[in-house]
């Protein structure tokens, strides 16, 4: 239902008497609009207060329980990377001291392709705003027209025999029905020319939810980009530290062929002199074999994570051979690790504010779908000339106007706004539950990093004792098997659990580095404070020639 008003006026002894009375009752329109401008229907956001589990003591306090609980004994003892509560770094990766990681990472906001495709998705939710937004304000137009029309004069005729009829209308002594016939209407060319305005009143803050959910939608798509810029440096170090690890591994298994060889020779030696059977011999050629095959293994690994860093950055594949190849040790952790403080969690973890953002926009979607059930008011207005002659357009007395509100009431839509108001209740509560359910994990995941990163210490610690036990006891036992005082098997034996031994010490190594970027992950690291979220995005087009591109995103 539509109920539209003003008019044209009409002229009295005192003035257009009806125009003045649409102004007084446009002037009301206006200040009833004013009044109810701070007014919004719906349930109103408020921030959720931050969480933190119970009994939750910092950092820390935690990790040292962790390390401790149900475990007795000297080797629970301290450990040489300590957590400490505070302020971490954004640039957290500056810790490990490691110049080849920073520079990686200072490069995946501009060169990494998900970041691009969350970056592309961040501009069209800016776009998405401004459209939102642009519903708040009149919207203006000019208009043009011209016609050239003719008119049914046979009608003309017609209506004029029938008025002369039934009203009996002379003109000078004659019918018109008798004159009906002398009635013609000539072509006519109609000017216009216009500026029309319209406005919606917003009395019970439609628009403004709808701005409202529009401007959440943005923060989330900003916490998106940000989730995807801290996970894609998490990744980088990651695979960083897996690269390092390999050729570390890599440097163990030909230190472990030389000593291999140098066995065999020992034995060699001693079959020729006769002190041992062949058997010696070939045990000593299998050991060396069985560590020779490990190696293209290994340098195919490091190939392997050559590439995933390379596809990180929006490069092709081994592009970054050059500059990663370079072999250097696996990056050592710090002596101390700041955290930060738990009740800064939620605001550094992009996925807790982009679910407080998905939250906020879910609210203000409610309050929008209850404002659909009140009337809709919008003022419509237009000025401009009219004319059936080009050079009269411009007069003044060729002016034609019109201003006046409209009104427009559901009345029956079949059950679609309930409908459309039970959808939105429901998707607040999913987007209510998701926020919990993403603290939660978050501090699942904080507290899960925190275990892992000091319970690998403790064994990077026995570890390195073992590695020096067992390389001392490879020495004694070639020693001894020189003078013939054991078999080649207590050989053998040693330089396996020397092997075995390293292996697992620098696959420790790199976990205990691993761990520390988790941990970093779970604390938020790496966010917006670090880079600008107008990065330059690589060009699809220019990858096989470039790694990136710096045109605008």
């Amino acid at each position: 239902m539509s109920i539209g008003g003003g008019g044209d006026g009409i002229e009295g002894d005192r003035g257009p008497v009806l125009v003045r009375r649409g102004y007084s009752w446009r002037a009301a329109i206006v200040g009833l609009s004013a009044v109810a401008s701070g007014c919004a229907v719906g349930p109103d956001f408020h921030k959720p207060a931050p969480w933190t589990p119970p009994h939750w003591t910092g950092p820390g306090e935690l990790s040292a329980k962790a390390a401790s609980a149900g475990h007795p004994g000297p080797a629970r003892g301290p450990v040489a990377s300590d957590i400490v509560d505070t302020a971490p770094d954004p640039a957290w990766w500056d810790v490990f001291h490691d110049a080849e990681l920073s520079a990686l990472e200072r490069r995946v906001a501009s060169e990494n392709l998900s970041v691009a495709i969350a970056t592309a998705r961040l501009a069209q939710s800016r776009s998405q705003l401004r459209i939102a937004g642009a519903e708040r304000y009149p919207g203006l137009s000019a208009a043009g027209s011209y016609s050239r029309s003719q008119y049914s004069t046979k009608m003309l005729q017609r209506i004029v025999s029938d008025v002369g009829k039934s009203q009996q209308l002379n003109l000078n002594g004659t019918n018109l029905s008798d004159l009906s016939g002398q009635f013609t209407i000539p072509l006519l060319d109609q000017w216009r020319d216009s500026i029309d305005a319209t406005w919606e009143v917003d009395l019970w803050g439609r628009v403004r939810r709808q701005y409202e959910a529009a401007s959440a939608d943005l923060d989330t798509s900003v916490e998106e980009r940000r989730g995807v810029l801290t996970a894609q440096m998490a990744e980088v170090a990651r695979d960083y530290v897996a690269l390092r690890e390999a050729q570390a591994q890599l440097r163990i298994l030909m230190d472990n062929r030389d000593t291999a060889a140098h066995t065999l020779e020992l034995s060699q030696q001693r079959n020729s002199a006769g002190l041992v059977t062949e058997l010696d011999v070939q045990s000593a050629q299998s050991q060396l074999d069985a560590v020779t095959a490990r190696i293209p293994q290994m340098e195919q690994q490091i190939a392997v994570q050559v590439n995933a860093l390379s596809l990180l950055l929006g490069a092709p594949p081994a592009a970054l051979a050059g500059e990663l190849l370079k072999d250097t040790d696996i990056p050592p952790v710090p002596p101390r690790v700041p955290a930060g403080l738990p009740s800064e969690l939620a605001r550094r973890r992009p996925d807790i504010r982009q679910a407080e953002a998905q939250l906020h926009a879910a609210t203000a979607q409610v309050g929008e779908a209850v404002a659909e059930f009140y009337p809709r008011v919008t003022i419509d207005a237009g000025f401009g000339f009219q004319s059936l002659s080009f050079r009269d357009l411009g007069f003044w007395n060729a002016r034609a106007w019109n201003v006046g509100p409209s009104i427009s009431l559901p009345i029956f839509q079949g059950g679609r706004l309930r409908g459309q108001l039970e959808l939105r209740k429901a998707a607040q509560q999913e987007a209510a539950i998701s926020y919990r359910r993403t603290v939660l994990g978050a501090w699942h995941e904080v507290d899960n990093a925190l275990t892992a990163y000091r319970d690998e210490q403790m064994r990077h610690d026995s570890l390195a004792r073992q590695v020096a036990a067992d390389g001392r006891s490879l020495d004694l036992a070639r020693d001894q098997y020189r003078h013939g005082m054991v078999t080649f098997l207590t050989v053998l034996d040693a330089e396996r659990r020397v092997l075995a031994a390293q292996t697992d010490l620098t696959t420790s190594t790199a976990t205990l580095s691993t761990n520390l970027v988790q941990l970093y992950a779970a604390l938020g690291g790496g966010w917006e404070t670090a880079f600008p979220d107008r990065a330059a995005a690589p060009q699809v087009a220019t990858l096989p020639q470039s790694a990136a591109s710096h045109g605008p995103a």
